[in-house]
């Protein structure tokens, strides 16, 4: 059985981030990436300014936020993901959480995604998942769904996790651990740790960062075994308090508005900024240029007690009749109404040669080269004035928010 003590884990952080922010940043390095990117800009004031920091000394920032760590190159919800993220300057850390059959926290994407993240279709805990491995037959893809609700916090120990991916063309269970995007790397798997929520807590603690973690909608119907969705957001705020987190260091999240609400209401001094995570996005008709088809208005979620929000990338940008980069008119409501805005996820999205995918989809006519991210990050902080940005590579973010002092 893998075991998972807090004390041993923080030897993964070296003497220096294991001591705290201070030595901590005498480790923040930025790698080859940021210069890479800025290579790919067309030349010009934002090629210029950012080239003129390539010697400046890395420092961590808040507006730098370790997307499940740095799930571009590690196994996402890591101890060895989030040292990587604090190491490239990220001060704000995320743990998604979840719970287990004995109602524990811990960090995962989706209560649903241990067949994608983890071994468990290879292990004796196979039995256990809400929908077997069924392989790929004909026209048909291989199938599993494996639920953190379905094993106690001690099994949930045992397992070892993996790069998020599930290889549709599996005929056993051991492909199916395979298709892993050819961008991103398994180099960085062998041995990696899994992590309670109270666990990412300490660690956190330890490289001096601060906290923003999502709560997670439940797989299962609410209430589970008694456990309502109201002990689940309380439970999440405990965990805080029971080692004296300072409430302005923490971030909570959630989809759900309601989670948002319940901690305004019931844990004023951390709902003072918990985030709502805006999904407006997925509902028909959706519109950021066009304030109709909002279903909340920004207004609306102030007057509620809401002071952040957090749609993706593209809902807070267009592009003008000129074909540049600016913000859309979600993001000018979402300013004129005071709230503040916090985006994701840069760096989820390869090589942006051919659009970019999802998260460019507002600008996948000026998106050509991995230069947009940097162009695109300009953009948001210059004029969409967002406070933080979740990257899967917070070097990238980190670098550019030294070199404009945010």
């Amino acid at each position: 059985m893998k075991t998972h003590y807090l004390p041993a884990l923080l030897c993964l952080a070296g003497p220096a981030l294991a001591q705290g922010s201070e030595t901590g940043a005498d480790m923040i390095d930025y790698g080859p990436r940021p210069a890479y990117l800025i290579d790919k800009l067309e030349d010009g004031e934002l090629k210029d300014t950012l080239s003129a920091c390539l010697g400046q000394t890395p420092a961590k920032s808040d507006f730098s936020i370790g997307h499940r760590g740095a799930p571009l190159l590690f196994p996402e919800h890591t101890v060895e993901s989030n040292v990587a993220a604090a190491r490239m300057g990220a001060g704000i850390l995320e743990c998604d959480v979840t719970f287990t059959a004995d109602e524990e926290l811990v960090c995962r994407h989706a209560q649903n995604d241990l067949h994608t993240t983890t071994n468990i279709l290879t292990t004796d805990l196979a039995d256990t998942c809400n929908t077997p491995f069924s392989p790929a037959s004909g026209d048909s893809d291989a199938t599993a769904e494996c639920r953190t609700s379905e094993i106690t916090l001690d099994q949930f120990r045992t397992l070892e996790p993996k790069m998020d991916s599930f290889n549709a063309a599996a005929t056993t269970p051991e492909e199916s651990m395979g298709g892993v995007a050819d961008w991103r790397t398994t180099l960085y798997s062998d041995g990696a740790t899994l992590m309670t929520h109270a666990e990412s807590i300490e660690l956190f603690a330890s490289l001096g960062a601060k906290f923003t973690p999502e709560l997670k909608s439940p797989s299962v119907e609410m209430p589970f075994n008694g456990f309502s969705q109201e002990d689940y957001a309380q439970k999440l705020v405990d965990e805080y308090k029971a080692v004296g987190i300072p409430p302005e260091d923490v971030w909570l999240q959630s989809f759900n508005l309601e989670d948002v609400l319940y901690w305004i209401e019931a844990e004023p001094d951390f709902g003072a900024q918990a985030v709502y995570l805006d999904d407006s996005y997925d509902i028909d008709g959706f519109d950021p240029m066009n304030p109709a088809t909002f279903p909340e208005s920004m207004q609306s979620l102030y007057d509620r007690g809401v002071r952040y929000i957090a749609p993706p990338l593209w809902v807070l940008v267009t592009l003008d009749d000129a074909g540049d980069i600016v913000p859309s008119t979600y993001a000018e409501e979402a300013q004129a109404a005071g709230l503040n805005i916090i985006t994701w996820t840069l760096e989820r999205s390869g090589p942006l040669a051919n659009g970019g995918g999802w998260y460019f989809q507002s600008i996948a006519d000026a998106t050509d080269s991995d230069a947009v991210y940097y162009e695109l990050l300009h953009v948001l902080a210059q004029d969409v004035g967002v406070e933080g940005v979740f990257s899967d590579w917070p070097a990238t973010v980190t670098f550019y928010a030294n070199c404009y002092g945010l």
